[in-house]
């Protein structure tokens, strides 16, 4: 099989279609996609063959359906992830020239910047300090690269918050001269449309003096580095519509932020890496940090309303991969850049922070099944819509399953299954679920320096196994939530699109009660019911059932600010940039002192 991915690396020159930039032959890109259907296939194949000698052998109970059902709508986006690692890190470390098969735009050669880009910052009743700080690093930076002129910078605010609004015009004013000739500060009357609504009147309104745009959140920052190196490609390839960098973490002083940015460190290259292969021109949109042809987004991206009422009809609130999937719609590329590059965002800095945005999202992405029957989309693209909607479905599927096992348990309906076999199916699927921060570890571990850069073999080892001790108690707690949520929603109930938590801060007992007491009443029953029924399963079911029952404190305890500090002190989840003390991240700090101090970004 290595020969026939090898042979699918290399591009063919045969006459065959090319995709829109012509970079790559559609022949190769459709028969990767087949490879990976294939391989997926095959896997979930062989786990329900698994499954059934497991729970078949007596015949087949009520509960064992339910098993098996829950585990077809559930493992299928494990599987992808896994075949997304494997292929990642063989691209990375076994191919030859894999860089260039995933993402052959890369081989754009550097050229000087002749077309205007405006680079948009998005806020939303979140305290403007740091991201105007961030915004005047970005324009000093770019100035000092000598490309300042290219660049204009726009700060959109949809805040509604008066004493909000007034501090950032405050700012705004205080420093506009931080900020760039061309810089505007803008506030809409209304939050109509969400952010997506807030990008279109931008565009309506400015968009015509500049071939790209550039969105970013308010906890977004880049390099001049990164962003000059997407212009660039953008320049040499005008049916490339979107261009996405790969965003990681900034330094964080949350314990919880640490932890979760450490996983998604290692998780995200080699998984982007290995979906960028098979993607190709229908690659991934996350709605900042990416380059976007400005003409074509607004001519062919303009987001409809859904019909029906809220919460799945009204405005497209998860917009970013439904105006990825309309761009490639219209004959323009998506593409990924698979590589860590200057490109940062902040993580959520507690656990109810993180089901917060997680629900946000889930809400969003419940508004797809009015998307996949659009007309004209690509195969790949209703493809990506699909999986984006059931991904979410993945949560509920594992929770019935485990609610349908205990329930066996409890029934005494374990005498003809082959429990051995059955714990060893079990630890399959949570080593495929963690192989894509597996995959990267094993890269840092073979590039050189790699292991250096985040503070030495100790500091990492113990990253490593304090970060999967944290998701495998994280997992359960927001499966949990989102079933919950996915229940509510069919009743009407929905989140509000408001302002996220971004600063560490201390999380009191009585929010984490009122926020994940369910979690702890059915981790506490799941117990009771295992521990009278079937005692010598408990220690199986620990994984799930630990993350339940101490769900409070564990909340507490990643918040606490005590726990933050040590473990900045002690580099634990540290990140490389937490020893490299990058200047654009330094920059922006400079730029933006802690509460109580001066004022952020002063006039260069």
């Amino acid at each position: 099989m290595t020969d026939y991915v090898q042979t699918l690396t290399a591009e063919s020159d045969h006459g065959d279609v090319r995709t829109p930039t012509g970079m790559q032959s559609a022949r190769v890109l459709r028969n990767r996609r087949l490879l990976v259907l294939a391989l997926n296939l095959a896997a979930l194949a062989a786990l329900l063959a698994g499954l059934s000698v497991v729970f078949g052998a007596g015949g087949w109970s009520v509960t064992d359906i339910v098993i098996l059902a829950c585990v077809m709508v559930g493992a299928p986006w494990t599987i992808m992830g896994f075949w997304n690692a494997v292929i990642g890190l063989w691209l990375m470390h076994g191919a030859r020239d894999g860089l260039a098969a995933a993402a052959p735009h890369l081989d754009a050669p550097s050229s000087p910047i002749r077309e205007k880009t405006a680079i948009a910052m998005f806020l939303r009743n979140e305290p403007p300090t740091p991201s105007l700080a961030r915004v005047a690093a970005m324009r000093r930076a770019l100035d000092a690269a000598g490309v300042g002129q290219w660049f204009d910078f726009y700060i959109l605010s949809d805040s509604d918050e008066p004493d909000v609004i007034a501090e950032e015009r405050r700012l705004f004013e205080l420093h506009r001269e931080a900020f760039g000739a061309g810089a505007v500060y803008r506030v809409r009357e209304d939050n109509a449309g969400f952010k997506s609504g807030n990008l279109q009147d931008f565009l309506d309104r400015w968009g015509d003096g500049y071939t790209y745009f550039l969105p970013l959140d308010t906890d977004s920052l880049m390099s001049a580095e990164a962003i000059i190196r997407l212009v660039e490609v953008m320049q040499v390839h005008p049916r490339l519509g979107i261009l996405q960098s790969l965003v990681v973490g900034t330094p964080a002083t949350s314990a919880f932020a640490r932890l979760f940015q450490f996983g998604m460190r290692h998780g995200m290259r080699s998984f982007t890496m290995g979906a960028a292969w098979w993607h190709g021109d229908c690659g991934p949109y996350w709605g900042h940090n990416a380059l976007i042809r400005t003409e074509a987004f607004r001519t062919h991206c303009k987001l409809p309303k859904l019909p029906g009422a809220a919460p799945l009809g009204g405005h497209i609130l998860s917009h970013d991969q439904v105006e990825a999937v309309m761009m490639r719609r219209a004959g323009y590329e998506v593409r990924v850049l698979p590589l860590e590059g200057e490109s940062w965002e902040a993580n959520p800095p507690t656990l109810l922070d993180f089901t917060k945005r997680d629900l946000r999202w889930c809400q969003g992405n419940m508004q797809y099944w009015r998307i996949l029957g659009w007309k004209g989309l690509k195969p790949m693209s209703r493809f990506q819509i699909f999986a984006a909607i059931m991904m979410y479905f993945g949560a509920p599927a594992w929770m019935l399953m485990t609610a349908s096992a205990a329930v066996k348990v409890a029934g005494g309906d374990l005498a003809d299954v082959d429990l051995a076999f059955g714990v060893s199916m079990f630890f399959i699927m949570v080593a495929m679920s963690l192989f894509p921060k597996i995959a990267g570890w094993i890269d840092v571990a073979l590039r050189p320096g790699g292991v250096a850069s985040y503070g030495g073999r100790r500091r990492f080892i113990a990253g490593a196994l304090t970060e999967t001790a944290f998701s495998l108690l994280l997992a359960p707690v927001v499966a949990l939530r989102i079933t919950l949520f996915l229940i509510g929603l069919v009743f009407g109930r929905s989140v509000i699109w408001g302002a996220q938590n971004r600063d560490p801060y201390k999380l009191s007992w009585g929010d984490a009660c009122r926020g994940l007491w369910p979690q702890t009443a059915f981790g506490l029953g799941l117990t009771a019911l295992l521990a009278a029924a079937s005692p010598a399963t408990l220690p199986w079911a620990l994984p799930v059932l630990t993350g339940l029952v101490l769900s409070i404190p564990f909340a507490v305890a990643t918040a606490s600010p005590a726990l933050g500090r040590w473990s900045v002190r002690r580099g634990l989840c540290a990140i490389p940039e937490d020893f490299t003390d990058d200047p654009m991240i330094a920059a922006a700090r400079s730029l933006s002192p802690a509460p109580g101090s001066a004022s952020p970004a002063r006039a260069a």
